[in-house]
């Protein structure tokens, strides 16, 4: 009994230790982008819960760097700009590992 206990806590705790563990600059995004990326608190804003890995640090590296124009490029650039390349990498990652 205790032992098919442990492996039914094994089994559903071993998809929540895979996924992506929440960045500490994962504060900046929430604040628009929502808990997890999914609830922009503006409908302009995009959800981030989902996305492509490799375009989400394309696109953050963009907006850090100036080459992104757009409605919230501004915005952006100045939220982006306090982030590493290791940092962009580790937020994509997150995102993109969100439901």
């Amino acid at each position: 009994m205790l032992l098919r206990l442990f492996a039914l806590v094994l089994i559903i705790a071993t998809p929540i230790a895979m996924s992506a563990e929440r960045p500490s600059k994962e504060v900046l995004c929430r604040a628009c982008h929502g808990p997890g990326g999914g609830k922009p608190i503006m409908a302009l804003y995009p959800k981030l819960n989902g996305q492509n890995e490799a375009y989400l640090i394309e696109a953050m590296k963009a907006y850090r760097e100036g080459r992104r124009k757009g409605t919230n490029a501004m915005q952006m650039a100045v939220q982006s700009r306090t982030l590493s390349d290791a940092d962009i990498e580790a937020l994509a990652k997150y995102y993109a590992a969100q439901p």
